[in-house]
């Protein structure tokens, strides 16, 4: 019978001595897709570049769930050099989730299909679209997710049974004017001035105020080395976090046509490239009901936790934005992680790991096995 407890921790200490930035977890796929085939899945890999899936079929016909963790680290400075480290607990998700598919796979599935997903590049937001181009969702109906968090949000035996990720999006702007001498004005067009103009502009757009959200500009850059020069080119970037898709739609309309009437009011024009789209969280009603369930008799009433809204993105949302008849839920798991995610020093508590394990493992019996 496996040891879920000792597997887990195995497989985290292995992946932790393994930090590779995304879509170059070369090393980091071949151990996880060798411990997959070992339990019996048919693997598949270099899906989407580093990324792989593992694919276990029950005798009767019923759902194809999926259970994915990313797998990449995050780049830190430590002493001048860029070192690659496990900041963001990937590793921990990873093994977590490689435990959860040895377990199932030593027992069995009654029905339907278990693909578990490995994916790369989670960090640029690279990953996840990358596979679904690669066709890893074709054959799938229900996605689960799960991932450490800081202490702030939940400790160690508490568990989130929904996370739900805000959509942020970055928007960069080039404002067009024209050069003249700081002595001649009106032969210019001053892109500072436009510059103002949008940052004033922006700062006026309003959407519901029931549903949180904020547009801001991040980043100005305007003039060279001569202060006596009117400048004819700025460069802008603008932050756009909200917790809904559809009021991202709205921050996206507003903040191009801010940008456009505010730099018309000086004679200059703009051109606007949207980056880093990151959808939010929308999960399915009854997967949420099974992850309480699930967190409940693992780590019993008192380590559910209310879901909770977090200003921070994640593409594991490319997904069901991808393929919106897919039902997903996404865990956030409690581990008394500090100093926070991100640091190149976190640390959490590995006694996290098995508990984690067990919630995934509740949650594919129900699914695939009725239990």
């Amino acid at each position: 019978m496996l040891d879920m407890k000792a597997n887990v921790m195995e497989h985290f200490a292995i992946l932790h001595r393994l930090p590779e930035l995304g879509f170059e977890e070369n090393r980091t796929a071949a151990y996880l897709a060798e411990k997959l085939r070992q339990a019996g899945y048919q693997v598949t890999e270099q899906i989407g570049g580093t990324g792989l899936t593992g694919m276990l079929t029950g005798p009767e016909p019923g759902p194809a769930v999926a259970v994915r963790a990313d797998m990449d680290a995050l780049a830190h400075w430590v002493n001048g050099q860029q070192t690659a480290i496990h900041s963001c607990g990937h590793d921990a998700n990873s093994a977590m989730v490689l435990t959860m598919a040895q377990a199932i796979a030593a027992q069995g599935i009654a029905k339907g299909k278990l693909k578990i997903l490995f994916q790369p590049a989670e960090e640029i937001l690279g990953g996840a679209q990358a596979m679904i181009t690669a066709g890893v969702l074709e054959d799938t109906d229900i996605l689960l997710g799960i991932h450490l968090r800081p202490v702030e949000e939940a400790r160690l035996g508490q568990a989130i049974p929904a996370l739900f990720h805000g959509a942020s999006a970055i928007m960069e702007s080039e404002i067009c004017g024209a050069a003249a001498h700081g002595a001649r004005p009106h032969l210019g067009v001053n892109v500072i001035d436009a510059a103002a103009a949008v940052v004033n502009a922006i700062n006026a757009i309003h959407v519901n105020p029931m549903i949180a959200a904020s547009v801001k500009v991040t980043k100005l850059k305007a003039g060279g080395q001569a202060v006596n020069a009117i400048p004819d080119r700025a460069e802008l970037a603008i932050d756009l976090r909200t917790e809904r898709n559809d009021i991202m739609e709205e921050l996206i309309s507003k903040t191009r046509r801010a940008i456009e009437a505010a730099v018309n009011t000086v004679g200059a024009t703009a051109s606007t490239r949207l980056q880093g789209l990151v959808p939010a969280a929308e999960y399915d009603a009854f997967l949420i009901d099974l992850a309480k369930e699930s967190i409940a008799g693992v780590l019993g009433a008192e380590g559910v936790l209310s879901s909770i809204r977090t200003p921070g993105g994640e593409d594991f949302h490319f997904y069901k934005q991808s393929k919106p008849a897919l039902k997903t839920c996404y865990i956030g798991l409690g581990a008394d992680l500090k100093p926070g995610l991100h640091h190149p020093e976190m640390n959490f508590n590995r006694a996290a790991l098995p508990q984690g394990t067990a919630i995934l493992l509740r949650m594919v019996n129900k699914l695939l096995n009725g239990d």
